[in-house]
């Protein structure tokens, strides 16, 4: 019911919107809050596990549609903010279990961040994204519209998880349960990481970066048709190949790639293990 009233409100879009719209709007939004929506979700049918809710990213786009610039100022002279007024802050209460470390971060309003999260200052969670339960996510980290990211995962300081809301079929970069990404990462264009990877510190994954796999002596590329996959419990560190052309040889140049230098074991886990004390 909810996906068809969304769909037609976006492809019929009305001359004025009514009182009944924006409760339609609000009913959607407090379920991507609630994480009841998605803009993607797993399907084990699908070569990557997982697929994309088209008409989610539409009610997302038709939130901005409607909203009109609002003044949102915690104080209008020293911090002064304009913004959509479909899309304000988030709020939260104790009772959500959810710790916001003061000092300046903003989750979104359109999000889901599960129990158990830690968000360390400053950091920013866009709309339609999704943070799991146990998930920490660092200081000057941004997780972008409509990423899917685990439990139990930790997302180190100053890393980038890119947001896509068009094209409205497009897979989001997806973070699966227990990944751990270093410092000054970044994962963008519907990238999947699967379940108990390890991204190194400054570790760059897109649709344009080849990742080789050592152990298994294979080598992992996007598609037209499909995103780059991590593999479940890969470690990938930064790594440079080659330029083959006549100059690039010549200069001794070299292009960035990622490379799969093992795959978890305990003596792994013992080194990432995250420290219980700090939930």
């Amino acid at each position: 019911m909810l996906p068809s009233q969304i769909e037609r409100l976006f492809d019929e879009a009305p001359a004025h919107y009514e009182e009944e719209h924006f409760r339609l709007f609000r009913d959607f939004k407090a379920g991507l809050n609630r994480g009841e929506i998605r803009a993607a979700e797993p399907d084990p049918s699908t070569k990557t596990g997982w697929r994309a809710n088209p008409w989610v990213k539409k009610g997302i786009l038709l939130g901005f549609r409607m909203g009109a610039i609002a003044d949102m100022s915690i104080d209008p002279v020293k911090q002064p903010f304009f913004d959509k007024s479909t899309y304000p802050a988030r709020a939260f209460t104790a009772a959500d279990g959810v710790r916001i470390v003061p000092g300046g971060s903003s989750i979104r309003d359109g999000s889901y961040i599960g129990r158990g999260a830690i968000c360390m200052p400053p950091m920013f969670v866009n709309v339609g994204a999704y943070v799991g339960e146990g998930t920490m996510i660092d200081s000057h980290a941004l997780v972008g519209s409509c990423a899917q990211i685990g439990s139990n995962c930790h997302i180190s300081a100053a890393t980038q998880i890119g947001g896509v809301l068009e094209p409205i079929g497009a897979l989001p970069v997806i973070i699966e349960d227990d990944v751990l990404i270093g410092g000054n990462s970044g994962v963008y264009e519907g990238t999947v990481v699967k379940r108990r990877a390890i991204l190194g510190t400054g570790t760059i994954l897109n649709r344009s970066i080849p990742v080789y796999d050592l152990v298994r002596d294979t080598v992992y590329t996007a598609t037209e048709t499909e995103p780059l996959v991590i593999p479940e419990e890969a470690v990938v560190v930064p790594g440079s190949r080659v330029v083959s052309h006549a100059s690039g040889a010549k200069w001794g140049l070299s292009l960035q790639a990622a490379v799969i230098v093992k795959y978890r074991d305990s003596k792994t886990d013992t080194r990432v293990q995250l420290e219980d004390l700090l939930r």
